[in-house]
């Protein structure tokens, strides 16, 4: 397949319809597609919410269309007759590739396989017969290089597997915006004890010892989350023992990573706020309830630290546990502590400038 970056594939489609984690966890993937077919033009599908992850990453697709679902795939609602329209539009762009990077394949490969183009790749369920050449079997690896695994097999070159978070100016003064409005001081940590799924939260107060911890040791608190975690925030602020800066709902995507680049910590759940620090190097430790450590932990296990009670029912798939969760309430606040004071020793402190972190990649983004 490289040899035919010099003519074709001419248009390239991704299909990756998931979370911001499980989309910037594809980044390395989409960094190594731009470098091995350059002059391709690479169009990202994804999910509604994406189209601003789309702009921000436009240095590595050309194009976003908004999947809107699929009848098998929980990620969304989904209309049938827009799901069909979709797949006859696809069909209409005539690509040459499209790359399956949403999982094993077991819907997805059928769901590709309607946009009509001339080659396909992806993953198959092990114990099944691979769709075509450009396959590979699922293995449930490490979710970054399960992906690069799949760049290598279509022959491209790896540009590493590190993350990206790029920051804009804009970004950097809404973040700069915050900290002044609210009088947010160096250093400050970021708790944030938010995630899609309540299966998958550590407990408020458990969050709460962290954040006083952190505040006798001289830390300012900001609690970031949606603003339908607003209440859950206004908890674990109630238990600290001096007023945090809540920013749970105050914040846009951009502005969220630029308050994660100043922060000298973050401690959350194992959701999408654990990547941007990944991809911003900023120290933190993940309380990993129910996911499936191996496939998403940061893979620079020096500045990123999980925590994670060894229980046989991870990965979960529930909403809300229906034994107690043990996942949750076998993470102590005593493990959790001897992580946050490794890692702030191995990160070294305060970030109180983001300015080397400010990315401008001019790219070209067509709606």
């Amino acid at each position: 397949m490289a040899e035919e970056a010099s003519g074709k594939p001419r248009r390239v489609l991704v299909f990756r319809a998931l979370q911001l984690g499980d989309m910037l966890c594809a980044v390395p993937a989409l960094r190594a597609l731009r470098a091995g077919f350059p002059e391709a033009e690479i169009t990202l599908a994804g999910l509604p919410w994406a189209t601003e992850f789309a702009r921000r990453f436009a240095h590595l697709a050309d194009r976003f269309e908004v999947f809107p679902g699929h009848p098998g795939l929980p990620e969304q609602p989904c209309d049938p007759r827009a799901a069909s329209d979709f797949a006859r539009r696809m069909r209409a762009r005539g690509f040459d590739l499209a790359i399956q990077m949403h999982g094993s394949g077991r819907i997805t490969n059928a769901v590709v396989g309607e946009f009509g183009a001339r080659e396909m790749a992806g993953f198959y369920p092990p114990g099944t017969a691979s769709p075509g050449r450009w396959f590979l079997p699922w293995q449930g690896r490490h979710e970054i290089r399960q992906l690069l695994d799949l760049t290598g097999h279509l022959g491209l070159p790896s540009r590493g597997d590190g993350l990206e978070f790029p920051l804009t100016a804009e970004d950097v003064r809404a973040g700069a915006s915050l900290r002044r409005r609210y009088r947010v001081g160096a250093p400050y940590a970021v708790i944030h004890p938010g995630s899609q799924l309540p299966s998958r939260r550590w407990l408020p107060e458990r969050f709460a010892s962290v954040g006083a911890h952190l505040q006798r040791r001289g830390f300012d608190i900001v609690i970031t989350g949606s603003a339908s975690e607003r209440s859950l925030g206004l908890d674990v602020a109630s238990r600290l023992p001096r007023l945090p800066v809540l920013l749970a709902g105050e914040t846009s995507l951009g502005a969220l990573g630029a308050v994660v680049a100043g922060a000298a910590l973050v401690v959350s759940n194992d959701t999408g706020i654990s990547h941007i620090a990944a991809a911003l190097e900023t120290p933190s430790v993940i309380i990993a309830c129910g996911s499936d450590v191996t496939r998403w932990r940061p893979l620079d296990t020096r500045l990123h630290q999980v925590v994670a009670a060894p229980v046989d029912c991870r990965p979960c798939t529930y909403v809300t546990c229906p034994i107690g969760h043990p996942c949750a309430t076998g993470v102590g606040v005593d493990s959790v502590l001897a992580a946050v004071d490794d890692v702030l020793l191995q990160g070294g402190g305060s970030r109180d400038s983001i300015e080397q972190v400010t990315i401008d990649h001019g790219g070209h983004f067509a709606d």
